[in-house]
């Protein structure tokens, strides 16, 4: 890759984090729990383009980092998983029956 690929791609990542960070900032407490919803089924696909790269054997470099994407986002996918569930369970009685 040349600097100005480099740099770009830099840039795109930067510029994304800045404003997901903004979006996420701002939403209401009660809705995190729907939020992780969908933010589970984007680290689900983020798990495919893991296992692509990491499977895609450019260079050793590409390999490392795609199986490090791949830890990562499976430990996203099941933490929201968790937290999703223990929210849910937040809403049962006892009997296990919905409030």
């Amino acid at each position: 890759m040349d600097n100005e690929t480099i740099i770009s791609l830099l840039y795109v990542f930067a510029l994304a984090a800045f404003l997901g960070y903004l979006v996420i900032s701002k939403v209401p407490p009660l809705l995190h729990t729907p939020l992780m919803s969908a933010t589970n089924a984007i680290s689900g696909i983020s798990v495919v383009g893991a296992i692509v790269l990491a499977g895609s054997q450019h260079d050793r470099v590409s390999t490392i980092l795609g199986v490090i994407a791949v830890i990562s986002a499976t430990i996203n996918v099941v933490g929201g998983f968790m937290i999703t569930d223990r929210m849910l369970r937040m809403f049962q009685d006892k009997t296990g029956r919905k409030k």
